[in-house]
């Protein structure tokens, strides 16, 4: 088995949730295709548990490890608690702030987990309403999109034409910002032919990563939001015919494919992805839409 090739968070595609009232799930998930584990005391733990889940991340992260946590939300009792106790540790390599409504709930949390990454998780009609303002947070590192509480919050469907138009600000709010792009809510229990038409649907809307919910989802969801093996070779073909007809610009449509065929073959080199050998199959230029 090849060794597991590790992805920083800026481009992480699954973001698995663990249930931190459970600690012996902590180990099966670091050895999971995630990309990055995120260890939940929030949504996933009845009040009453909250304290020993936050425990358990506590002792987890001293131990040398390291991992992400989701976080209570900014106004709920146990908020500060969650950020004094887990920024104790070096181990904490960042955080999913819960419920994030406006700029002042990621200011007031940055301040308590100085120079710790903060993704903001959006979760309701007030919190879409200001993501613009959000998105430009001094401190904030990405966005994610809270599918099941704002589903709640707004009565929608899980349909992607009835989504479609709150996804397309997630990713717009977040390349206007300059931030990575932005994390897609889960597929809930969906696994196999399901799954991968709902990680499609991320990739295109622009998001570049989704929440697991279980181990077996993370491979799936890395593939789905990783270049294919049809994106590589034609963004290797191109470059060879680029390249052999003088490298320089043709027409106006060689910059923008020249921009998507180095991103492809950036992207592949940063999730360890190569060719099969001996193959040769070319494919058509994608179109000037296309996610990559």
């Amino acid at each position: 088995m090849s060794p597991k090739v590790v992805v920083g968070p800026d481009l992480a595609r699954s973001w698995l949730l663990v249930n931190a009232f459970q600690p012996e799930r902590f180990e099966k998930a670091a050895a999971s295709a995630a990309d990055v584990v995120l260890l939940d005391v929030e949504d996933a733990v009845a009040p009453d548990n909250k304290e020993q889940a936050r425990s358990n991340v506590s002792e987890y992260l001293g131990a040398g490890n390291k991992a992400w946590a989701r976080i209570n939300g900014f106004g709920t009792p146990w908020w500060a608690d969650d950020c004094s106790e887990l920024g104790k540790h070096q181990g904490l390599e960042g955080v999913m702030l819960a419920m994030v409504e406006s700029h002042e709930h990621i200011e007031r949390t940055a301040a308590l987990l100085p120079g710790v990454k903060i993704v903001a998780l959006v979760e309701t009609a007030r919190g879409v309403e200001n993501l613009t303002s959000i998105a430009r947070t001094k401190g904030l590192f990405r966005l994610g999109f809270g599918l099941g509480d704002f589903r709640r919050d707004t009565g929608f469907s899980d349909d992607s034409t009835v989504l479609a138009y709150t996804r397309s600000q997630f990713t717009i709010a977040s390349r206007s910002a300059g931030l990575p792009g932005p994390i897609d809510g889960p597929a809930v229990g969906a696994v196999g032919v399901a799954l991968a038409d709902a990680a499609g649907v991320t990739a295109a809307f622009g998001m570049t990563g989704k929440i697991c919910l279980m181990p077996e989802q993370c491979a799936t969801v890395n593939e789905i939001l990783s270049p294919s093996i049809g994106d590589m070779s034609w963004a290797l073909d191109f470059l060879s015919e680029f390249q052999s007809e003088g490298g320089t610009i043709r027409n106006g449509s060689d910059l923008p494919r020249l921009a998507r065929a180095k991103k492809i073959l950036g992207l592949a080199e940063r999730f360890g992805l190569d060719m099969p050998e001996g193959y040769e199959d070319a494919y058509p230029a994608p179109s000037d839409t296309y996610h990559f």
